[in-house]
């Protein structure tokens, strides 16, 4: 589907569903090159959504293996439904929360978090403990709260973040021109075991 060796692939390419997330394709190129993926990387996508991050981080890491996990059975089953069309057969899907399940996976060399609700500090915490020397956890942020906790919480475990905000605006064709239409500013955290 995807035979393109870069990330980016049109949000227009994925299945979707009213009310599962999708990070949006500029974020993804983003996020994707904060967490500094090789071909053999363990990769956990918390929060998996509609699977787009889960996709692009395991056409990155053709000899690796993703693990997505979410606790909305129809976050799951979207993503299952996404990873069919792409082909992609190095991820795991996980039905559960975050916490019960992330003590059993293996040893991982990037994390990305996206939507973890109020357990974001906790998540973070577990994921420290799994994350490989010189792993990256990667967080997509939209809530002020939700950023002032990831930086408090990697400040605690001891690790140094970078912080990166992205705005981005996408045209849209009306009856006499081209408008550029502002979506929402994402932060996006990156941090790496020092």
């Amino acid at each position: 589907m995807w035979r393109h060796k870069t990330p980016g692939i049109p949000d227009s390419c994925f299945y979707r569903e009213e009310g599962i997330p999708i990070t949006k394709e500029e974020v993804r190129v983003v996020q994707i090159s904060k967490a500094r993926l090789n071909s053999d990387h363990t990769i956990y996508d918390i929060g998996c959504g509609s699977g787009s991050i889960s996709v692009e981080a395991a056409l990155q890491a053709e000899n690796g293996m993703v693990y997505a996990v979410d606790r909305d059975p129809r976050a799951i089953d979207l993503t299952k439904r996404n990873l069919e069309k792409f082909g992609t057969g190095n991820i795991s899907v996980i039905h559960g929360d975050a916490t019960d399940v992330i003590p059993g996976l293996p040893q991982a060399d990037a994390i990305f978090i996206g939507g973890t609700g109020r357990e974001t500090a906790e998540i973070l915490k577990i994921c420290a403990e799994k994350l490989r020397s010189k792993g990256r956890i990667v967080a997509g942020v939209i809530l002020v709260e939700t950023l002032f906790s990831v930086i408090r919480t990697l400040e605690e475990i001891g690790f140094t973040a970078d912080i990166t905000q992205v705005t981005i605006s996408k045209s849209r064709r009306t009856s006499t021109g081209t408008m550029m239409l502002a979506r929402n500013p994402i932060t996006i955290v990156a941090a790496s075991r020092p």
